[in-house]
């Protein structure tokens, strides 16, 4: 009879195979079997021939992503340990908010299917690896980790593979468990020596030799400046959880309240590092995540998450040095580990190799706890222990492979100093553009009075926007970058990480003083590509006589609100998950309609072209009512400090002009204009010096037309009454008032 655990095994296997075909998995077969074992395992034949397995990755080996949530894949490997099928079934993971449709991850992983499994297993081959797709790089290692160590695990079970006979005669052992009882205080140096504390230190030339021993030619010829010896990382590493290790680097208080958190069982590492190379990296600033390190434990493994860390000021234990970098990582009490086992932290290590490519390279500190901590008491067989060697510190490395513009930042000041030079050309034409804006704004006022010179430059630079700094630059704005923002103040913020991206760094810098001095306008009506993309397809619209709705103001005052309160929704659930509210971000069409260029899945497309075919009857419609970036922007936009568009006394009250021909009815009926809803395109300003088109212009111009007629030589008596005025031609005109000339107000 099948136990719980293999009936539960079993279910979730057979929950996913159905989205697989037999032939997907192992070439040519036509028909699953029967799920078989705990974990479930299910046989691939070609009638009543065995061709091969399958198996769901998370049920051997650890598969958690960048979500926080497993990626499940259904691994097809045939009898001898070669991996001959992979299917991607169900992931939480936010990689398409980067733009990157899961075809790209997949072409990815695939590189692993042929590589046999069962010599990594024996170790007489390395461990295959994955190409790394620029923005979701923990995404890619996780689903490639999980493939080979789910495999490898599958082999040694002796269910297949050469291995087999090894698992089969496995000998019992003592079981090891730590000794809660032995609990004192020891100095920096002796808990060094005994290797209760253990370390990994890498020069710089130690690096530079290592990528030049990975055959990557990119990589090595971009090596580590400074002087060869000195420091790259010096990398320490010791499990607290251990009575005498936690009270002698946390002190008494400090490991009494560590373990008041910890569960039964739960473990808790330091790990405290110095040198040009931060352990911690700057993707748990975005993420959450810290993906320069990885807990290894067989075929377990972890990334911390931003949630198990604790930042320590310093190490009480006596003759401890001082570290720029000490953080607290507690295990989650889910995730599987035996402190008693040998185990390593895995350091990533980046280089930089091009303007939107890296090289990495991982090295390993293995760690095993002294025999002195412990106690044995007798027990049934446990799992094989893994060899001698990964558990001893190393600087050996232990792969290698290209990134290409990995979305992660680093906070080593040469990173993001290369990126920018490696982007001179995009860097001067978009500080140009802004440039160009600047002078728009502050001589707005000239360029306004000559009408049809003003609209073609607006048109143009709307155009430009797009083009290049949309399509080809992907500089497009997102309300993700502001709930990043307020998470890296809440978790650490850094100014290396926003530097890293260039033409974003720029664009916000620009945003910031603009708010100052025109609110949420200059972003919102002139730099935003998706907005850029909007007025120009009305214009077309406009221009082909489709025909343009103004709804009410009651309504459209009503209707103003929703891009508040999805913008209020994102933000607090941006506290409670990063991830998920980047998913929800997704109410934002630019990823589709600028960074892929409607190269995505239909329903995002279809939700896109909803979005602009809208905007063809409402001028920027998703601008008025959806857009969280812009009501992200109208709330600081309030203390801006000046005052820029000018009114007339008689705006509003009669005159209605304005009010009436807003591209997005930003001007409240009695006249004045909402900030939080101004886009700044200047077309009130325009109507403001048109003496042909503005009620009060016009009163002006004719004033002055009667002044001029009354002192020419050729004027004669004629016209009656105070509005009547005689023309040199000598016909009498006369003066129409305000309410005149004034459209009616609805």
């Amino acid at each position: 009879m099948a136990t719980l655990g293999e009936v539960c095994a079993a279910g979730r296997l057979s929950d996913y195979l159905g989205k697989a075909e037999p032939s997907e998995m192992v070439a040519g077969a036509n028909r699953f079997g029967p799920p078989q074992g705990d974990p479930a395992l299910v046989t691939a034949y070609k009638d009543d021939q065995l061709l091969g397995f399958v198996y769901l990755n998370s049920d051997f080996a650890n598969a958690t992503g960048y979500s926080g949530k497993p990626i499940q894949i259904l691994v097809g490997i045939d009898p001898k340990g070669v991996l001959t099928g992979l299917k991607l079934v169900e992931h939480k993971e936010p990689i398409v908010l980067l733009g990157i449709p899961e075809k790209r991850i997949l072409e990815a992983v695939n590189k692993l299917i042929g590589a046999d499994m069962d010599r990594v297993a024996r170790g007489a081959a390395p461990a295959p690896q994955v190409d790394i797709v620029s923005g979701a790089t923990v995404t890619v290692l996780v689903i490639g980790d999980s493939i080979v160590r789910s495999a490898t695990k599958l082999i040694k079970s002796g269910r297949l593979g050469s291995q087999g006979n090894l698992a089969a005669g496995a000998a019992q052992q003592a079981s090891k468990a730590i000794d809660a009882g032995k609990s004192e205080v020891r100095d920096w140096q002796s808990l060094v020596g005994d290797g209760s504390v253990r370390r990994l230190i890498l020069s710089i030339d130690d690096v530079n030799k290592a990528f030049e021993k990975s055959r990557d030619t990119a990589a090595a010829a971009h090596p580590e400046e400074g002087d060869p010896g000195d420091t790259f990382i010096d990398l320490y590493v010791a499990d607290v959880a251990v009575p005498t290790i936690g009270r002698s680097l946390l002190g008494d208080d400090g490991f009494d309240r560590l373990a008041g958190r910890l569960k039964p069982g739960q473990q808790a590492l330091v790990v405290a590092g110095s040198g040009r190379y931060s352990f911690k990296g700057a993707a748990y600033v975005r993420g959450g995540i810290f993906d320069r390190i990885e807990l290894i434990q067989d075929t377990n493994s972890i990334r911390f998450r931003d949630r198990d860390h604790t930042r320590l000021g310093s190490l009480g234990a006596e003759g401890a040095p001082d570290f720029p970098e000490i953080a607290l990582f507690v295990l989650p009490a889910e995730f599987t580990f035996d402190p008693t086992e040998p185990w390593v932290l895995q350091l990533l290590v980046q280089r930089v190799v091009g303007t939107k490519e890296k090289a990495w390279l991982t090295f390993d500190l293995g760690y095993t706890l002294p025999d002195g901590y412990m106690k044995s008491t007798p027990a049934p067989p446990v799992r094989q222990q893994v060899a001698a060697s990964s558990a001893m510190p190393s600087a050996a490395p232990a792969a290698a492979s290209r990134d290409t513009a990995a979305p992660f930042a680093v906070e080593d000041e040469p990173l993001w100093m290369k990126i920018w030079r490696g982007n001179v050309v995009k860097i001067s034409t978009t500080i140009a553009a802004l440039g160009a804006l600047t002078l728009i704004f502050f001589f707005q006022n000239t360029l306004v009075r000559r009408p049809k010179v003003y609209v073609w430059v607006r048109r143009g630079y709307l155009l430009f926007i797009l083009v290049w700094l949309g399509w080809y630059a992907n500089a497009q704005l997102s309300v993700v970058n502001v709930l990043t923002f307020a998470n890296s103040l809440l978790t650490g913020f850094s100014w290396e990480y926003f530097l890293s991206a260039p033409l974003i760094f720029l664009l916000w810098a620009s945003i910031a003083a603009g708010l100052l001095f025109w609110g949420r306008g200059p972003f919102c009506g002139w730099l935003c590509p998706f907005g850029a993309l909007q007025e120009l397809l009305n214009n077309i619209a406009q221009a082909v006589k489709i025909p343009q709705y103004r709804l009410p103001w009651g309504l459209h005052e009503r209707l103003w609100p929703i891009k508040y309160i999805i913008f209020l929704g994102l933000f607090g659930m941006s506290l409670y998950s990063t991830a998920f509210a980047e998913q929800l971000a997704e109410v934002e069409p630019f990823k589709t309609a600028i960074v892929l260029k409607f190269a995505r899945e239909w329903p995002y497309v279809i939700y896109a072209l909803t979005m602009l075919s809208a905007g063809l009857f409402v001028e920027r419609f998703f601008c008025r009512y959806m857009c969280p970036l812009g009501a992200a922007l109208a709330i600081p936009g309030r203390i801006r400090m000046f005052e820029w568009l000018r009114r007339w006394p008689e705006c509003g009250t009669p005159c209605q002009r304005c009010a009436k021909e807003c591209p997005v009815q930003a001007i409240h009926p009695e006249g004045h204009i909402n900030v939080n809803e101004c886009i700044y395109c200047m077309h009130c300003q325009e109507l403001y010096f048109d003496d042909h088109r503005c009620p009060h212009m016009i009163q002006v111009r004719l004033k002055r037309e009667k002044r001029d007629a009354l002192s020419s030589p050729s004027m004669r008596s004629g016209g009656k009454g105070p509005n009547t005025i005689i023309t040199a031609g000598g016909k009498p005109i006369k003066l129409p008032t305000v309410d005149a000339i004034t459209p009616p107000v609805t």
